[in-house]
């Protein structure tokens, strides 16, 4: 990604809401519209339909003729290649300082924009920011007022620190929906998503908190949707094995990237990941074992050693 460059209405950097469409008709105008609804005055929108097969990229151009001329606007339709590669092509094509991940399905809350852009202006060591959720219904009802405690029951007090944030992360993912704001000028370690994956968010977030360039707001930024299409929410055994096993496989890639505690907490997931595929494919002597070396390194991983990145600054 570019250096920060943009100088936005009124001297606010530019912020590229970043929108990765797939088959949400029902409910991509209410992401669309959100985007006009929050005051922050210097944005654009990116959209790129990742191949919908239903009356999605129909809904898109219609808003898009609406509202041409309201703010910039990018647009890209094409095949199917899954929500990686078109986080890359939408980062690739958006033009702003910031960048702020999207999806068709949710939608963002007013004010959260400004609020993420000034804490990333007030922590210049961080490289993204993640804020809160509330969640709703696929009729927009809201069900929870904090994405985090309700859906997650995560303790939200974890995020006050960096070492909080990073074995959130690592133990108890939490973030969910389009929470994340991030610098252009992140990294090439740190930057693009794993295309290989089919649920990259966790992978994504394990390399920013190995740098502890993650930071938090207690504040909601987006509405989370529940409804029968979440791919994190399926029912379908063999999927939630496939899903599973993908996210062992990226707990054990990322566990070079921490040291001491952290590295072991990783370890643990991973096996407490193998304990659930396990239970889900009936097999009580793995899952036993799983279950066992998971707890004895949670336990281990409670001594505290030093940093391995002792040249990053704590915000």
């Amino acid at each position: 990604m570019d250096s920060e460059r943009t100088a936005g209405e009124g001297g606010w950097p530019l912020v590229s809401i970043l929108i990765p469409a797939h088959n949400h008709e029902r409910f991509v105008l209410r992401c669309l519209d959100s985007v006009l609804e929050d005051p922050y005055p210097a944005k654009e929108l990116v959209i790129v339909d990742d191949g919908s097969v239903d009356g999605t990229p129909g809904k898109i151009a219609q808003w898009i003729a609406r509202h041409e001329g309201t703010l910039p606007i990018i647009y890209r339709r094409r095949e199917n290649r899954g929500v990686a590669t078109t986080l890359n092509e939408l980062a690739s094509l958006a033009r702003g300082d910031f960048l702020k991940l999207g999806a068709s399905d949710d939608f963002l809350l007013p004010g959260g924009l400004e609020a993420q852009v000034r804490y990333l202006q007030a922590h210049p060591r961080k490289w993204a920011v993640v804020g809160d959720s509330v969640v709703v219904d696929c009729y927009g009802n809201r069900v929870h007022d904090s994405g985090m405690r309700g859906l997650h029951r995560a303790d939200k007090r974890q995020y006050a620190t960096d070492e909080g944030i990073r074995r959130a992360v690592i133990r108890h993912w939490a973030i969910g929906g389009p929470v994340a704001l991030l610098r252009r000028s992140v990294p090439g370690a740190i930057s693009g998503w794993t295309e290989e994956l089919r649920i990259d968010d966790w992978d994504f977030f394990l390399r920013l908190v190995a740098r502890d360039a993650l930071g938090f707001i207690d504040q909601p930024v987006c509405a989370y949707r529940l409804h029968d299409a979440n791919l994190s929410k399926t029912r379908h055994v063999a999927t939630r094995v496939a899903n599973l096993a993908e996210s062992r496989r990226v707990a054990l890639r990322r566990v070079e990237l921490f040291d001491g505690p952290d590295r072991l907490l990783l370890k643990a997931q991973a096996h407490y990941i193998g304990a659930k595929i396990a239970f889900l494919q009936r097999r009580p002597l793995r899952l036993a074992w799983r279950l066992a070396a998971c707890l004895v390194l949670r336990g281990v991983s409670k001594v505290r050693l030093p940093s391995a990145h002792p040249e990053v600054e704590r915000a």
